[in-house]
């Protein structure tokens, strides 16, 4: 933990703690209204934002929060009142912005923007103090907002059109989340990098979705996966001397790969023990009853029937007799579907 003597390493890991956290939270509205490549359109924004501070002598943070922000509100704006679908205006957003930061930065004086990659693929020993408390402010407020509009959020990423007729403001929610976007952008630019912000915002929100069963479990988990990923890759690429940004991306790349096949795995399992289960069912020759020659076995309200060392359980439908299969313990093993045990 030698790490941790270091005042930049201390800081470092502290911003990548506030965009392990604020990142997910935001970017799991984004997976559920299928917007995941926003995130990256409002980087090239902010990268135009980085290009007027770096013009100005002012601090790029600053510029590229403003700018990020007007791009959010202007590609809803656009998506909301004029012709141009949705996925258009986003093109236009990643050209516009990336170009926007390149004719601005070859504006500057030459040792004004040697700075440039810290921004586009992050650097997050250069963090300063000031840096530190920009983002603990946007932290606090970011997460403040998904606390308190949360609901609405998600009924209005879930489904517009519902959340129009129950009358919820759907245009100025979508500004609001837009605007969350742009200032997790900025708030992750120098941890992740502006070309890589997505990725940490996107990847734990799609790994949660495999094993949340609420989208408030599906949050929660998701936040919590963005804090393991964004601190262990920071930790990592100190000691592998690698960029943290393509670290903490690789390691969340990493862990969806890995949470997928083991779902495909469990998935898989699940439907063989299910076919398994009917065939039992299906190839059972007799019905039993007071003499079909297997020992009763009383289990609760019901009998059960010792059949070559295995309890079956007679039910009745309206499609005939059917089977449940226990264990000696009495607890089911399998049951057909369409049939309640009691």
């Amino acid at each position: 933990m030698e790490l941790l003597d270091y005042g930049f390493m201390q800081r470092a890991l502290l911003a990548s703690l506030m965009v392990g956290l604020v990142a997910p939270a935001v970017g799991v509205f984004l997976v559920q209204r299928r917007l995941s490549l926003l995130g990256d359109g409002l980087g090239h924004v902010a990268l135009t934002g980085v290009g007027v501070g770096v013009l100005t002598s002012s601090a790029p943070v600053g510029t590229a929060l403003v700018a990020a922000v007007l791009g959010a509100v202007l590609i809803e704006l656009v998506r909301a009142r004029g012709r141009t679908s949705g996925d258009v205006a986003l093109a236009v957003l990643f050209y516009g912005g990336i170009a926007g930061g390149v004719v601005l930065l070859s504006l500057a004086p030459r040792g004004q923007a040697t700075n440039l990659d810290a921004y586009l693929f992050g650097a997050i020993t250069t963090t300063t103090a000031s840096d530190v408390a920009v983002f603990a402010v946007i932290t606090v407020v970011v997460l403040a907002v998904v606390w308190l509009l949360g609901s609405r959020l998600y009924a209005v990423s879930d489904d517009e059109e519902y959340a129009r007729a129950v009358g919820l403001p759907v245009l100025p929610l979508n500004v609001v989340l837009a605007a969350l976007v742009a200032s997790t952008v900025v708030l992750s630019m120098r941890v992740v990098g502006l070309l890589l912000i997505s990725a940490l915002m996107i990847l734990p929100s799609a790994v949660a979705q495999l094993v949340g069963r609420s989208f408030r479990s599906t949050l929660y988990l998701a936040c919590g996966i963005g804090v393991v990923v964004s601190v262990s890759g920071t930790a990592t690429s100190y000691y592998t001397g690698t960029p943290s940004g393509g670290t903490i991306v690789l390691l969340a790349i990493a862990l969806f790969l890995a949470v997928t096949v083991a779902v495909a795995l469990r998935d898989a399992t699940a439907r063989r023990r299910h076919g398994r289960r009917v065939d039992v069912h299906a190839a059972h020759p007799h019905e039993h009853g007071d003499d079909c020659g297997h020992r009763p076995v009383p289990h609760g309200d019901h009998v059960d029937y010792d059949h070559d060392g295995h309890l079956h359980a007679p039910h009745r439908t309206g499609t005939g007799v059917h089977y449940d299969e226990h264990d000696r313990a009495g607890s089911a093993v399998a049951r057909p579907a369409g049939t309640e045990h009691p």
